[in-house]
């Protein structure tokens, strides 16, 4: 019995021994694989492991001129555990910080809601982006402040201080974004808008390691092993865009004193040429310790700079959406070329125009003329061809094959499929709104009439109609509007639902408007062209200056669309800058000197009137 209470207490100890071990066994496996912080601390001792900041990729325009590029900078980083006794009033005098600066650095680094990946062994982000001038100071005193380091970057520099929507900005990552890619650490910096932010994983290259050996005091003794376990970073790659240098510096030249925008496209291709944004401001301006100032500055300008006007705000087209409205009714089967319609002038009803010409009027004299009574009858006799049917069912079914038709233009929906930077999707109406608004049988041609002459619930950003005007100078199909230059894209081709005959009859209807039209004065001297003017009503002000075009006719090299805002006529404003820009591209200089000098020295809040 005595025996069999002994045979127990051993097996009972024996257990008890082993799951000892065991637990120890998982503590050092955890304390040695799982854990990092001890590992952290005893590399820490022997070595510095500095990251090495790769230089961002470059980016130039079309032409190979070089637009963004990098220079040297600084960052001021610590490890917290070797920070002993410094002298805090010199450190911060010779980085020109005050000491509230400094303690307010130091909590924020620790609290790990702020820096997640805080740890007391691994270096941290004290300042960054800090110039030559900066740092001069500090640079030699660095051994007297144990714990701080100085470690290279690079920011960015800019050749012109223009195109800044398109380009973009450098910023420092948040939180959220480092936890969505373990690239970024606390402080690290990267593209926030533009380019800068689609590209960024092309642009920002790879970081690299340099490790630098302590001695029993922790002190730097130089490289370990040579550089041999070094990782070298890897520079971020080249950008070449699709802009023009030349023809942007120009739009932003023109839009001087005005707001508004201009978007140039080569139809071919869907390079985006020009994409310009007034008030604009120099990208230099968000670079470096001022950024943050500098951006809330921006953020609180009631005019709204930060915002790229090219492809953000939406209009509507007015006068320049009846080249879109002659090719949805050709289609169809509403007109053919040789419908007419009477026009009354002024005296017209239920839609006047807005001057006297001959009547009655053809289609290519109605986009010639800029006929209203004639877009509102075509729209009309297209809509209600077929009649209404029970519960406005046919005349509904017509409306949602006119609003599909217009939205293969590109129109009431993002490109989706290209590399632009926040855009707009715009408007085409559909038809629930409209049953919602006057019920399911209360609307029809009449109702809706302000859409026939590209009015009402029609919106459209300048993107889109610059892309409208590369699907007219293609017969009927564009390539996605992009920015990167780069052969890809040429396989993102989009079809319209006009049949390619018609664009012929729409193209001359656009040729007339500069040879007779309200275009005539802006026509470039032995250039065939085509284009559309629009004054475009706004419930806010002045009406808006617009137009659209591209050039030259045969063989088009450019596709615009300029908009001026509160600037009046389309053809006292829009129609001449518009007429510039495509001057420079085809030609490569202006040889209407004084055309240019009016048209980037006036300003738009004065009373025009048309020529």
């Amino acid at each position: 019995m005595i025996n069999d209470t002994l045979q127990n207490r051993r097996y009972v100890i024996a257990i008890i021994m082993s799951a000892i071990i065991v637990i120890f066994i998982f503590r050092l496996f955890s304390i040695q694989i799982l854990e990092t912080k001890y590992k952290e601390g005893a590399d820490s001792n022997a070595f510095l492991k500095k990251t090495q900041f790769p230089p961002r990729g470059l980016i130039y325009d079309r032409n190979h001129n070089l637009m963004v590029y990098n220079k040297p900078a600084y960052d001021i980083a610590l490890i917290m555990r070797e920070i002993k006794d410094i002298d805090t009033i010199a450190f911060c005098k010779a980085l020109n910080i005050d000491k509230k600066f400094f303690i307010k650095q130091i909590e924020n680094l620790k609290d790990r809601r702020k820096n997640p990946g805080y740890s007391s062994y691994t270096p941290q982000l004290f300042m960054s982006q800090l110039g030559i001038e900066d740092i001069a100071t500090i640079q030699e005193s660095m051994y007297k402040f144990p714990g701080f380091y100085i470690q290279n970057r690079t920011l960015r520099e800019y050749s012109f201080p223009i195109a800044a929507h398109v380009l973009g900005s450098i910023g420092e990552v948040s939180a959220r974004r480092i936890e969505k890619d373990d690239y970024y650490s606390q402080g690290d910096y990267a593209g926030r808008d533009g380019i800068e932010y689609i590209y960024e994983k092309q642009l920002r290259g790879e970081k690299g390691v340099e490790i630098l050996l302590r001695d029993a005091k922790g002190r730097i003794k130089g490289s370990y092993e040579k550089g041999k376990y070094d990782i070298a970073p890897k520079a971020g790659k080249n950008l070449t865009l699709t802009l023009d240098i030349e023809l942007q510096k120009l739009g932003e030249k023109l839009l001087t004193g005005k707001v508004g925008s201009v978007v140039a496209i080569e139809p071919k291709t869907g390079e985006i040429l020009a994409m310009v944004s007034n008030p604009a401001f120099d990208p230099g301006i968000l670079v470096g310790r001022q950024r943050s100032k500098n951006y809330w500055a921006l953020v609180n300008d009631p005019t709204k700079p930060l915002m790229n006007r090219a492809t953000q705000a939406q209009y509507s087209p007015g006068s320049t959406f009846k080249t879109i409205q002659a090719l949805i009714c050709l289609q169809m089967g509403g007109i053919t070329e040789n419908t007419m319609f009477t026009c009354n002038g002024p005296n017209s009803s239920p839609i006047k125009c807005t001057h006297h010409h001959g009547s009655p009027v053809s289609l290519l004299s109605a986009i010639e003329q800029s006929c209203n009574p004639y877009f509102w009858n075509t729209f009309k006799t297209t809509l209600e061809k077929d009649g209404y049917g029970d519960k406005n069912l046919i005349f509904k079914s017509r409306y949602q094959e006119w609003a599909d038709d217009a939205m293969s233009f590109g129109f009431g929906e993002k490109f989706e499929d290209g590399d632009i930077y926040e855009q707009s999707r715009g408007n085409i109406p559909k038809q629930e709104y409209f049953n919602r608004y006057f019920g399911k049988t209360g609307w029809r041609a009449m109702t809706i009439r302000s859409l026939s002459i590209g009015q009402g619930e029609i919106l459209v950003t300048p993107l889109q109609l610059a892309n409208s005007m590369a699907i007219i100078a293609n017969d009927g199909y564009f390539i996605t509007p992009h920015l990167n230059k780069t052969d890809s894209m040429l396989t993102k081709i989009h079809k319209t639902a006009i049949d390619k005959k018609y664009f012929s009859i729409v193209n001359e209807g656009m040729w007339r408007v500069f040879e007779f039209g309200t275009g005539r004065y802006y026509k470039i001297p032995n250039t065939s062209m085509c284009g559309k003017t629009g004054t475009v009503q706004n419930g806010h002000g002045k009406d808006h200056s617009i137009f659209v075009g591209f050039a030259p006719r045969e063989n088009p090299k450019i596709a615009i669309a300029v908009v001026i805002e509160n600037a009046g006529f389309g053809a006292t404003w829009a129609a001449p800058i518009s007429s510039l820009m495509m001057e420079q591209y085809i030609y490569g200089k202006i040889e209407r000197q004084e055309l240019l000098e009016r048209m980037s020295t006036s300003i738009t809040n004065i009373d025009v009137k048309e020529r």
